[in-house]
């Protein structure tokens, strides 16, 4: 499967919401003219051609998360129809996405089949509760290291955890990513000759049928899938692993109804896990909704985007499903092949039941190695190899530090600590850069020639100094500006400061100015404020910081202080 996406930091430059008006796909669609019976029959076809995509990837996905093939596929219909019915993209196409995988299938050894569909509830409720709170803006400031960082990391651990079926392994132990890692090697030489044979010719199948003449639209994992099923079929070769050996086959037939045994200690315990889908799912969903936007020349609505991923999210468990995204490389499938309006994605969920209803029992021969590589590509394709080596290179040394740090957390420990700890840091960062931006000093007579000019003065009076703030005031900048006052080696009678480019204060800035004021009077040094913006000059008279230096001293601009010195 070739790579569809630009990086997803790329993507992110390119964030683009519709605020205020609801853009609920079915209705922008309408707005357009999108119903109207020319555009029914491209559409159509897109449908067809991404439900045929979509039919390997939900299989894999979902073995992948640790459930059965078939749920896969009930998670791509009933998330697919209602997130092209219900989302805020009319081009987005939702499903089960390898993103997931390494969150899902934790959850799936810890809590069972049943815990991961509570979960996948609760995160379809906090990602409707997010839409309607119209956050979904807010999903964009995540930087880009962490973003980077965490789905190279996703992309190896996807990578390592399909050697077992790849390669014909026997099962194997260990709780953390090493441990796996360590008795895969050690396991490698026990692989089945057969069985990497047909993951080897089922990889090269995915990746060079696309660069083939005349096989460019069709979908490299569908050719793969279909040839390592019939050569399983026709050969019936020994020892390798088929969803019918492991699985039983997928049932012929839709899901029926089945509420999860849900209790107060089952919520409570699977609120982490549910914070973590509803979080990747929301940053996947409106990262594909960028990358339609980018591709077809529209716009989304984020909110409204995490509106239909939350409804999808909290019906897709109750019938059989999981948790499900905007899926990046299906969306783009469905624009490069005409799609245009919602009905794409709903006729790719009307494809995969018809599947289901009459081609179920033909899955029974499909290899797990050949779904193990079309997943090898997905984990290539996820990782950003390029993106996060240019990263690497380019970035500063911090941003890299940070990019580096959240890769190895994700591998080796977890991603909500990855993430978490990732987000920090880039904070840290960014408020030690603000920081050191922020500029206090002594203003010389040279800087002050227009002021003096305006008053008819060559110099400041006797015993005045003027001193600039630049940037924003707040706990960051506090050292620096203490460390400029304390350069002043004798008390002058008058000490201005110019506010004139303070952006905006916080209390720790105001507290730590009314301290040095205090100080300063208390040596008998009258204090002026000048300059100040509205927003500035409020939060002054708020924490009485006016009423401290006296209304007579605070003024809207430098010259008139001058002039009152």
């Amino acid at each position: 499967m070739p790579a569809v996406r630009p990086g997803y930091a790329q993507a992110f430059a390119r964030f683009a919401t519709v605020e205020g008006e609801i853009m609920m796909a079915l209705l922008e669609a309408r707005r357009h003219g999108l119903w109207k019976r020319q555009h029914w029959l491209p559409n159509i076809v897109a449908g067809i051609i991404v439900g045929v995509v979509a039919l390997p990837l939900a299989m894999a996905f979902a073995i992948a998360s640790g459930v059965k093939p078939e749920q896969g596929l009930y998670t791509a219909i009933i998330a697919g129809f209602l997130v092209s019915a219900l989302g805020g993209s009319r081009l987005q196409i939702a499903g089960p996405t390898g993103a997931f995988i390494v969150i899902l299938s934790g959850i799936t050894a810890k809590y069972g089949v049943d815990g991961l569909q509570i979960a996948t509830l609760m995160a379809g409720v906090m990602l409707l509760l997010l839409g309607l709170a119209r956050l979904g803006s807010i999903i964009r400031f995540i930087p880009d290291p962490v973003i980077v960082g965490f789905t190279a990391g996703i992309g190896v651990i996807i990578w390592v955890g399909q050697w077992k079926d790849f390669f014909g392994l026997p099962a194997v132990s260990g709780e953390h990513f090493h441990q796996k890692l360590w008795h895969l090697l050690q396991a490698l030489p026990q692989l089945h000759p057969v069985t990497t044979a047909l993951a080897l010719l089922s990889l090269a199948l995915v990746i060079f049928t696309p660069r083939l003449p005349g096989l460019k639209k069709v979908p490299g994992p569908l050719v793969a899938l279909v040839t390592a099923t019939l050569l399983q079929s026709l050969c019936g070769f020994d020892g390798v692993v088929t969803i019918g050996s492991a699985f039983g086959g997928i049932p012929q037939g839709l899901p029926s109804f089945h509420l999860p045994d849900i209790t107060a200690s089952r919520l409570i315990e699977l609120v982490g896990p549910a914070f973590t889908i509803a979080m990747l799912g929301a940053i996947e969903s409106l990262l594909s909704a960028v990358v339609a936007d980018g591709m077809a020349g529209t716009r989304h609505d984020s909110n409204q985007e995490l509106v239909g991923q939350g409804v999808a999210n909290m019906v897709a468990p109750l019938f059989g499903g999981f948790a499900a995204t905007g899926a990046i490389a299906r969306t783009a499938t469905n624009i490069r092949n005409g799609g245009t309006s919602p009905l794409a994605g709903m006729v790719h969920a009307l494809t995969l039941v018809m599947i289901i209803l009459f081609l179920a029992p033909l899955a029974a021969n499909i290899p797990l190695a050949a779904l193990a590589a079309i997943l090898f590509v997905v984990a290539w394709n996820m990782s950003e190899i390029p993106h996060f080596l240019q990263m690497v290179r380019r970035a500063p040394r911090a941003d890299v530090a940070i990019l580096l740090v959240t890769f190895v957390l994700t591998v080796f420990t977890d991603l909500v600590v990855a993430v978490n700890i990732g987000v920090i840091l880039a904070m840290l960062q960014f408020l030690r850069r603000m920081a050191a931006s922020v500029e206090v000093a002594q203003m010389s007579e040279e800087a002050l020639q227009q002021e003096l000019a305006a008053q008819g003065l060559t110099r400041l009076p006797p015993g005045v100094l003027v001193y600039s703030v630049e940037g924003p005031f707040f706990f960051g900048a506090v050292e620096n500006f203490e460390r400029a006052l304390a350069s002043t080696h004798t008390d002058p009678a008058v000490l201005v400061f110019r506010l004139t480019r303070v952006p905006f204060m916080d209390i720790t800035g105001l507290q730590t100015l009314e301290e040095v004021i205090r100080d300063l009077q208390r040596r008998g040094v009258r204090v002026m404020l000048a300059g100040a913006n509205p927003s500035v000059t409020a939060k002054l008279e708020k924490a009485g910081l006016v009423d401290l230096v006296g209304k007579d001293n605070v003024t809207p601009e430098l010259a008139a202080a001058i002039a009152r010195c």
